[in-house]
This record gives C-alpha cells, structure tokens and sequence, in this order.
C-alpha cells in the first residue's frame, strides 16, 4: 500500500491496531515454548542455556543457531498460510461467491474491480494447485526440521531450495491476496469518511490489481520446477523424403522466428541440410527466462497439407516433423553426473556452407554416451573446441531429460519421442491447400492465417495449450 495513503491518522491507526493484534493473538497461540504443553522443553532450554560451559562450545552454538531458525522457519510456513480477511471480516472466496458484477475497466465501480482481482486469485491458486502446495510445504518444512537433514548436504540443498522456490511462490500470492483486502478497507473507510481522494486513490490502485492480475495468471501457468530454464529445441523430419526435409526447415525457421519475436538469444546448435532442400535435422539454443516453460507447449508431431513445389504433378502433399524440447538445468547438482570414460568422442569435417576452413579441418564434433547411446553433435562453431563443448551442453541437456522422465514415469510434462512422427501422432495441423488452417488438435483453437504461424506468431497457441492442461490436471485431481 502507498505510503501516501497512510497520511490520515484515523486510517493508520485503525490499519495498525487491527492487523497488529490479529497477528499478535495468533503468533502467542503459536510460539511453542509459550504454550503450557512445552513447559518443561522451556525449562530445560533455559538451564541449558545458562550453562556457561556449552556457550562457550562453538559446535553447541552452531546446532541451537540452526534449531532456532528451524523454528522460525516452521512458525513462518504456518503463518502465511492463514486465511486473510478484511476489517469486518470479508475473505476472497467470499468476494467471489457474492457473485459482484464485473464491469469494464473504465467503469469506476470498486467491487467490479475487487471482484476481477479475486477471481484471478482463485485461478491462480487453481493452477499452482494450492491445496498440494501447501501440503508439499508443511512436509518440506518438517525434514528441515529433521537434526539429521545435513548430513547428506545434497540432498538437504535440494530440500532447502524446494522449500524457499514454494515459500516465495506463496508469499507473493498470500501478498497480492492482503493488497486488495487493504485496498477493499480503504474504499469502505475513505467512503465513512467522505474522503473522496482517498476513494480515488483506492480505486485507482485496485484497477492497477486488476491489469496485473492478467500477468500474475500467466506466471501461474509456468509454475513448473524448470519452466524459468532455457531449453534446446530439435527438429526431425518425418517419412516422405524432400518434402518433409523442407517442411522441417520450415519449422525450425518458425522456432527461430518465435524466439527473436520474445526477445531470447536464439543460436544454431547443429544442422544437417537435405541432399535437395531442407534439413535432416536441426537443433536451435534458445536461450531466456521461461524459454522451457513455452516451447514445452510445441513437443509433438506438426503434420502440413500443401501443394508440394517439388511435385511436377502439382499434387497435394501430407508432411510431418517432430519436435523435441529440452530443459538447460541452471542449478548444477541436478544434473546427470557424466563420466569421461562413457564418452565416444567423434571428429569429422563439418558440411555445408561456411567459411573458408569449415569443409578442411575435422572441426565438427560427436559425442556419444556409450552407456544409453545417447548422441549430440555440433557443427557449426568456428572451432573443435567450441563444437565440443556445444555438444556437451547439448548431450548434458538430453542426460537430464531423460533422468527426469525416468523419475516421472514418462510424465506428459517431459518430451516425447521423435519416434511417432506420423499419422495419429500429430499435434497441430497446418493447411494450406485447399483452405488456410492452423488448427492445434489438442485444444482445437485455430486460425486461418497459417503465414503469421510460420512467421513466428505462436504465443495464442502455446498459452490456450497451456491454460487447457492446468485445467485438465485441476480436473484429475477433483
């Protein structure tokens, strides 16, 4: 809340008193050693702690540092999840079932916008899956209670960052939720008090909510462990030849478009042309926040209907390519480790176009980990040493993902195989004989401009692909 609006002492003191001993009535019945139950725990701590050979014990000071913070973190977690409410008692979930009208933007009405601002709530906390949040939390925060926990510092760092990544996630949302309870309390105050600059001030602020309310939906939707990851984007043409090279080419040009429309760091990672035209493969880096998070949405089969300009007949084609996304893991100790000694490293003259020593010296590297057959190549830097370390990056991306489905038992979430590129594997169809269509088959939206599509204009598809799988997992969990 403004500080500007806190000018009037009546409101900062009825702001302060009610918040202030509501928190304080709830942090007494909370605290443990304030509680009869935990008497003698009390006692025992206090004799303990005035015995002046253990505070002199530098082990005895760090092991009561961490038992202290553990507490506070444990009074913290039940904390914020207490249920929020104005002055007189009004709550979220009770906005919305009061069922305020919503208005447009520009209507000066503030239960209209009160009533925008807790749905988006309500959505929100549906697609973060709330309730399992908060049940993941409170188990989190009882083995950080565990004396034990460091003695495997891996997997304590994994617990911590767990803890805080879901802690930061539902303070900003249990934020958010108290800034419109404070502002709804403002308007009903301003309105006794016939302050009509507060009551400007309270709406404005409540429709600056509402247009950030759209933003903070859209978060929600990337709420996944490596959603914030960039990502490693592959293209295989399906059966079919020449055609389906160019159509593969064609998709990757759309994915290259995509990225530099969203402003990320596209590169070239490898690329094999076709004898004709087109590619035999590709991979692009593309490289930002939440990259993973979106490109995840294009993992699938893309299928085209066209007239093929390789046809003399002038005949109608059906083309498929596949895709593949791979999460960049940021945090090192959830990599795959890979040993030296189950790599084959390959060395060979890069081929096609390039500069005056690309097609004379074995420059172009493969790598392949001998224990899966897992492969990754890459040619298309200026020397072996980068092409090594490329493909490295590349391989590492490919270990983990496969670590990852391991451990998901082949979760939906995680790339498929590029194996099903054909008939009844597809995701999206692109027509463009003898209609325009681009029609995504797993939510049916569609649009009938297939060269803004493949010009890069992907975000409609991606976020109503998106928004419909938040749903259905809302629905598998009812």
């Amino acid at each position: 809340m403004g500080s500007h609006l806190l000018k009037n002492p009546k409101i900062k003191r009825t702001l302060f008193t009610s918040t202030f001993l509501s928190s304080i009535s709830k942090s007494i019945h909370q605290i443990p050693h304030l509680t009869n139950n935990n008497s003698s725990d009390s006692t025992a701590s206090t004799s303990s702690l005035g015995s002046s050979q253990n505070t002199r014990n530098p082990r005895w000071i760090h092991q009561n540092y961490l038992v202290s913070s553990l507490k506070i973190r444990s009074f913290s977690s039940q904390a914020v999840t207490d249920e929020l409410q104005t002055t007189d008692g009004l709550t979220v979930d009770q906005i919305t079932a009061s069922q305020w009208p919503i208005l447009d933007e520009t209507e000066g009405d503030w239960r209209s916008h009160a009533s925008a601002v807790a749905q988006s709530i309500q959505l929100i906390k549906k697609r973060l899956q709330w309730k399992k949040l908060v049940m993941r939390l409170q188990m989190l925060t009882m083995q950080l209670n565990k004396p034990d926990l460091w003695d495997d510092p891996v997997h304590a760092g994994k617990i911590s960052r767990e803890h805080g990544s879901l802690m930061g996630k539902m303070k900003e949302v249990n934020g958010f939720e108290r800034e419109l309870l404070e502002h709804i309390d403002m308007v009903k105050l301003a309105k006794e008090e016939n302050d009509g600059e507060l009551e400007l001030e309270s709406l404005k602020a409540l429709l600056k909510m509402r247009r950030s309310a759209k933003e903070k939906e859209l978060k929600a939707m990337l709420a996944g462990e490596h959603d914030p990851c960039s990502c490693f984007i592959e293209v295989q043409p399906g059966a079919g030849g020449t055609e389906s090279m160019d159509w593969a080419s064609m998709v990757m040009n759309m994915y290259k478009s995509w990225g530099q429309r969203r402003g990320y760091g596209v590169t070239v990672v490898d690329e094999m042309a076709g004898e004709v035209a087109g590619i035999k493969r590709a991979t692009i880096k593309v490289d930002g926040e939440y990259a993973f998070g979106y490109a995840k949405a294009e993992v699938g089969t893309h299928r085209l209907v066209r007239i093929s300009p390789f046809d003399s007949g002038k005949r109608r084609h059906t083309s498929f390519a596949a895709v593949a996304v791979t999460p960049i893991l940021g945090d090192v100790s959830a990599q795959v480790q890979i040993n030296e000694s189950d790599l084959r490293i390959e060395r060979f003259r890069s081929g096609g176009a390039g500069g005056q020593h690309a097609n004379t010296t074995d420059s172009a590297v493969r790598i392949v980990h001998i224990p899966t057959g897992v492969t990754a190549t890459c040619q298309n830097e200026r020397s072996q040493h980068q092409n090594k370390a490329m493909a490295m990056a590349v391989l590492q991306s490919r270990l983990d993902q496969l670590e990852m489905v391991r451990q998901a038992q082949m979760n939906a979430q995680h790339t498929q195989s590029l194996t099903d590129n054909s008939w009844g594997n597809q995701i999206r169809s692109y027509v463009l004989h003898s209609y325009r269509m681009v029609k995504d088959l797993r939510t049916n939206y569609e649009v009938s401009d297939p060269d803004s599509v493949l010009d890069g204009d992907l975000d409609d598809f991606i976020l109503s692909y998106l928004s419909a799988s938040m749903d259905k997992d809302e629905d598998d969990m009812c």
